[in-house]
């Protein structure tokens, strides 16, 4: 146990960076996820009362100025797991500069747990274990996907084993770019998660568990052209497809352009295509490929060019 009070932790401060992240990869359903070089930055101040948030960039206006916040959750969880009595006592100040969009499928409620968890170990001078906070933190979001990569960087798979999560972070192939095509669209991942179905053929099943043991193989060896399998889905995208219809054909385009691998972010609205970061006129035709497409079918939004990092979340 802690055996600090909240009155000691008034005038405290600490800041937090934590990178987006693509869960999923196609074929890795709830168990491959990729930190990208799109990051959170979130600094705290223990004050006597209340919740102050101010926010630079996604989520100006609209996240929640207090205890419901994502972030203030998880900090205060976390104060809780480190034995801190009366959390609810302290007040917080709170300042955010978000680039990640929200409800898009990049793990911006994920970046916000691991933040408050990470931020709530350095206000109360007691870092948590890595394992402590993928615990809490999967704990909170219900599955580790997104978590996993956001903590620990790279190219991450992971499983929930009972109470903990078992995660196995690796390099993804150099050179690798990402173009994403992010709609104006946002989806709920509640919603996108309820149009899954309890069963699916075991020929489904099979298909994508080869291609997760090939892909993941492929990827530790530095083999990119392996995402070509592995973003073939057939356990979640053909079913969120019936909530998402534009989204096979802007898969398509981007495999048809040239792309190594196209897929869904996470639950979505965001379709990330995978190429050569040393081919910037592929790029160029993949980006391209997908905004025609997202124009074409009523569908606007941005093109975002984004890199893998092997940065994961840590303290300022």
């Amino acid at each position: 146990m802690s055996g600090l009070g909240t009155a000691e932790l008034l005038g405290r401060r600490a800041t937090v960076a934590v990178p987006a992240t693509i869960a999923n990869l196609g074929a890795g359903f709830d168990c491959l996820g990729l930190a990208v070089d799109l990051v959170l930055r979130a600094t705290v101040e223990a004050v006597a009362d209340g919740v102050e948030l101010t926010v630079d960039g996604e989520g100006a206006g609209e996240l929640a100025a207090d205890r419901s916040n994502r972030l203030v959750a998880a900090l205060e969880a976390g104060l809780a797991e480190l034995g801190i009595d009366d959390v609810a006592a302290l007040g917080w100040r709170i300042e955010l500069s978000n680039p990640i969009p929200l409800s898009r499928g990049l793990g911006s409620s994920a970046a916000a747990s691991v933040a408050g968890l990470l931020l709530a170990g350095a206000i109360a001078s007691q870092p948590m274990e890595p394992d402590t906070v993928l615990r809490l933190a999967t704990r909170m979001e219900g599955h580790s996907d997104n978590v996993a990569p956001a903590l620990l960087g790279g190219l991450v798979a992971s499983v929930v084993v009972d109470d903990r999560v078992e995660a196995i972070r690796f390099e993804p192939p150099a050179g690798l770019g990402i173009v994403a095509w992010i709609p104006d669209r946002r989806l709920s991942t509640a919603e996108m998660r309820r149009v899954l179905p309890d069963t699916v053929p075991r020929a489904d099943a099979l298909a994508n568990l080869s291609r997760v043991a090939v892909g993941v193989a492929g990827l530790a060896s530095g083999r990119a052209a392996v995402l070509r399998l592995l973003t073939e889905d057939r356990l979640h995208e053909p079913y969120r497809a019936a909530a998402y219809p534009e989204l096979p054909e802007l898969i398509a385009a981007a495999r048809d352009a040239g792309a190594l691998g196209a897929c869904l972010a996470g639950a979505g609205s965001t379709v990330v295509a995978f190429v050569d970061d040393t081919d910037a006129a592929s790029a160029e035709l993949v980006g391209a490929a997908l905004r025609s497409t997202g124009s074409r079918l009523g569908l606007p939004g941005n093109l975002m060019p984004l890199r893998p990092t092997s940065t994961g979340a840590h303290v300022r």
